[in-house]
C-alpha cells in the first residue's frame, strides 16, 4: 500500500489528496446561550428599575447597555421587550427605550388593583385553610421580623435582604389561595408598588409595618376572612399616604 493510500474499515482503500486542506474540527461555541443573556440583562435591569437605580424617564441607550453587559444588541433588546410587557419601560416611536414614569394616578390604580386581587386571594385562602400555607405564612412572617434594615452603620446588603424578606411575606400571604394565575398576578402587582413604595422607604416606620403584618397573620391563622381584606386595604392604603407625603416622591411623580 503506498503512502498516498489510506484503508477504511470497510476495506475498501481510497487515495487521499495531500494537497487539500484538513477540515478543522468546530468547537461547540463558549459562553451562554443567548435566550441565558436575554434572561441575565432582563434581571438586572428589571432590579434596578424596581430599586430606583435607572430612574423613571431614564434613556435606555442600546450603546450604553452592550457596553455594560458586554454582550450584543439582540438579548439587549429582548431584555427590554420583556421588561415594556411587565410595564416596567416604555418604547417611544423615534426615541427608543425609557424606564417606565411614575405617576400618582398608576399609584392608585395598583393600589386598588392589590387590593381586590389579594383581597380575593386571602379570603380563598382563609377558606381553604390549609396547615402547610398557615406554617409557610407564620415562617415568612418569622424571618421577616428578624431582619433589620435599618442597622447602625446602615448597609445595602441589609436593606436588600429585608426587601428580599418583605416580596416573600407577601408573596406567602395569597400563597393558600389555590391558584397559580392569581399567585403570578400579584406577584406582578408587588413588583409594580414597589417602585412606589421604595421612593419613600426611609419614611416608613419599621415597627409599625411589622405590627401590620402580625395584624395580618393573626386575622388569617383565626380565620377571619373580612378582618384579614379590611387590615390589607388599610396596609396597602398607607402606601398612598406615605409615598404623597414625601418629597423625593412628589419630584419624581411630578417630573
Amino acid at each position: 500500500m503506498s503512502s498516498e493510500e489510506t484503508p477504511r474499515r470497510s476495506g475498501v482503500t481510497v487515495k487521499e489528496n495531500r494537497n487539500q486542506p484538513r477540515r478543522r474540527r468546530t468547537e461547540p461555541a463558549v459562553g451562554k446561550p443567548r435566550t441565558t443573556l436575554s434572561t441575565d440583562v432582563y434581571l438586572q435591569l428589571r432590579a434596578d428599575v424596581l430599586a430606583g437605580r435607572l430612574q423613571p424617564g431614564e434613556r435606555l441607550r442600546a450603546e450604553m447597555l452592550r457596553q455594560r453587559f458586554g454582550i450584543a444588541s439582540s438579548p439587549i433588546r429582548e431584555a427590554l421587550n420583556r421588561l415594556v410587557s411587565e410595564g416596567f419601560v416604555s418604547l417611544l416611536d423615534q426615541r427608543g427605550f425609557r424606564v417606565a414614569p411614575v405617576s400618582e394616578a398608576e399609584l392608585r390604580e395598583l393600589v386598588l388593583a392589590r387590593c381586590w386581587i389579594d383581597g380575593a386571594a386571602i379570603t380563598e385562602a382563609i377558606r381553604r385553610h390549609e396547615v402547610s400555607w398557615e406554617e409557610t405564612l407564620v415562617l415568612a412572617l418569622h424571618r421577616l421580623s428578624q431582619a433589620d434594615r435599618h442597622t447602625s452603620p446602615r448597609t445595602a446588603a441589609a436593606q436588600a435582604e429585608w426587601e428580599r424578606l418583605h416580596r416573600e411575606f407577601h408573596l406567602a400571604l395569597v400563597a393558600g389561595c389555590g391558584s397559580g394565575w392569581i399567585r403570578r398576578i400579584s406577584a406582578q402587582l408587588f413588583d409594580s408598588a414597589e417602585r412606589y413604595r421604595l421612593l419613600a422607604a426611609d419614611q416608613i416606620p419599621e415597627d409599625n409595618e411589622l405590627d401590620e403584618h402580625r395584624a395580618l397573620v393573626e386575622a388569617c391563622l383565626s380565620h377571619q376572612p373580612q378582618e384579614a381584606v379590611r387590615l390589607l386595604e388599610s396596609h396597602y392604603g398607607r402606601t398612598i399616604a406615605i409615598v404623597m407625603s414625601s418629597p423625593l416622591a412628589q419630584i419624581r411623580l411630578s417630573s
